[in-house]
């Protein structure tokens, strides 16, 4: 059994599916089927269920599963220290991030790091709050940039930036030349919102609370799995949303959504790490770099 090996098993597993697994890990899709063929025949056991086109893990591949990322979270753990121990001039960082932050704020820091430090391999993440703050538990990422908030004792959250959320709608929509919508409008209107479990909508839903309007009020019409989805449903008129001042900027200075007046308070992005886990000097020096950028 290799680490190249599980670190297959364990792509194929959190996604279900072969080919999605092959183009998160830059291989082509007969090497990940080998290498799962290899650890069943190899271990007599079936780690996944074939249901027509799709899988699913099967019981002993759950099980299996969160062994494979221990044993990874290890690994890495052991590779943060080697770098550590070469000042810098080798290694890798793993970093999660929510699709806001991913997409529109943290690629430039990313980038400064890189020409400070091109010795270091930096490996992207991107998925919701909940799914950037699972990577870090289960040490497959040692940092994790999120905008909602996380309730879990393991894991430290200092503010790193902040974002201003928007509400928007296309320039047809009846709520496009209101002043000042009311809870009413709010509840009438149909909605084009992010997953839940993502930082976007629960922002959201807190504001809302904070109104005094119960988010199970609203009339959702549309629940779509990221930012560029939700704002192309709103340029096409589907609804209402509220998303981050950075995603809707380009398409509220073309015209193409008008951002509607209503109080909502500025969230807080927060950078996510273990309490337990090994520091590395990779990941305090991007954080630095973060801290200091203008």
């Amino acid at each position: 059994m290799t680490l190249d090996q599980l670190r297959i098993f364990v792509a194929v597993a959190e996604r279900q599916h072969v080919t999605r697994a092959a183009e998160a890990l830059n291989l082509v899709q007969s090497a990940v089927s080998a290498a799962v063929n290899a650890l069943e025949t190899r271990h007599t056991v079936k780690l996944f269920h074939r249901v027509g086109r799709g899988i699913e893990l099967t019981e002993a591949g759950r099980v299996f599963l969160g062994e494979a990322r221990a044993v990874l979270a290890r690994a890495q753990t052991a590779e943060l220290v080697l770098a550590d121990l070469s000042g810098l001039r080798r290694g890798t960082l793993a970093v999660r991030a929510s699709q806001t932050i991913a997409s529109h704020w943290l690629p430039r820091h990313l980038v400064a790091f890189r020409a400070a430090y091109p010795d270091i391999v930096l490996r992207l993440g991107i998925g919701n709050t909940a799914e950037a703050a699972e990577a870090v538990r289960a040490g497959t990422a040692e940092l994790a940039f999120v905008e909602g908030a996380i309730d879990d004792a393991s894991l430290g959250s200092t503010p790193i930036a902040e974002d201003r959320m928007v509400l928007v709608v296309s320039p047809g929509h009846p709520l496009a030349g209101c002043a000042r919508p009311e809870p009413a409008d709010l509840a009438s209107t149909s909605w084009v919102l992010r997953e839940p479990g993502s930082g976007t909508r629960s922002a959201f839903e807190a504001a809302l609370v904070a109104s005094g309007i119960a988010p199970d009020a609203l009339a959702v019409a549309l629940e779509l799995p990221s930012n560029e989805a939700v704002l192309a449903a709103v340029v096409a008129g589907a609804g209402a949303s509220v998303l981050s001042e950075s995603v809707v900027g380009p398409a509220l200075r073309t015209g193409a959504l008008i951002a509607v007046p209503l109080a909502l308070p500025t969230r807080t992005f927060q950078v996510l790490r273990h309490r337990e886990r090994y520091r590395s000097r990779a990941a305090d020096t991007l954080l630095a770099m973060i801290q200091a950028a203008p």
